[in-house]
């Protein structure tokens, strides 16, 4: 099956927090492709995968980079699918700077900017769920499961307090 969603991270040294992201597709069933491509580094190869994905069918991108993160941003420069960015907590600011490098983008090269770390990580595969879910009820149908199975989980939490 073509993937849908490309992931996207700086370094290698951000798979801990990027892997998060795969686990949530996987478990709504979404192929994914996940590979390491620097926006300083080689910039050549973040253009030809960009360009890769859009001609293979990928329908939205995720990119993860900590410090000064332009990843999303040059990758949102290249294409007009929808990408996530999840900043990374990898320098001295905790992941601050990765924030601001993700959300500030200028107007007309919107990039969706998660939290900082892993809990953005899981969110920016939510959010792509989402948007996949517009075009395939099979997608929105999980997702409507997945939200009951974590309201499930909230009350039986409470359950356990409350009986305490």
């Amino acid at each position: 099956m073509k993937p849908k969603v490309l992931i996207v991270m700086g370094s290698d040294s951000d798979f801990p927090v990027m892997e998060e992201t795969g686990k949530i597709l996987e478990q709504f069933n979404i192929p994914y492709e996940m590979t390491v491509s620097s926006a300083h580094r080689t910039p050549e190869r973040t253009v030809k995968l960009v360009k890769a994905a859009e001609k293979n069918g990928v329908e939205v991108i995720i990119a993860g980079a900590g410090a000064a993160a332009h990843l999303a941003g040059v990758i949102a420069s290249h294409t007009i699918l929808p990408v996530i960015g999840v900043p990374i907590d990898s320098s001295p600011l905790h992941g601050v700077d990765a924030l601001y490098s993700t959300v500030q983008m200028p107007p007309g090269v919107p990039v969706a900017a998660m939290a900082i770390g892993k809990a953005g990580a899981k969110n920016a595969a939510v959010f792509a769920a989402q948007i996949l879910s517009l075009k395939d009820p099979i997608v929105a149908t999980v997702l409507r499961d997945y939200r009951k199975k974590m309201a499930s989980g909230v009350l039986e939490k409470a359950k356990k307090i409350e009986l305490s």
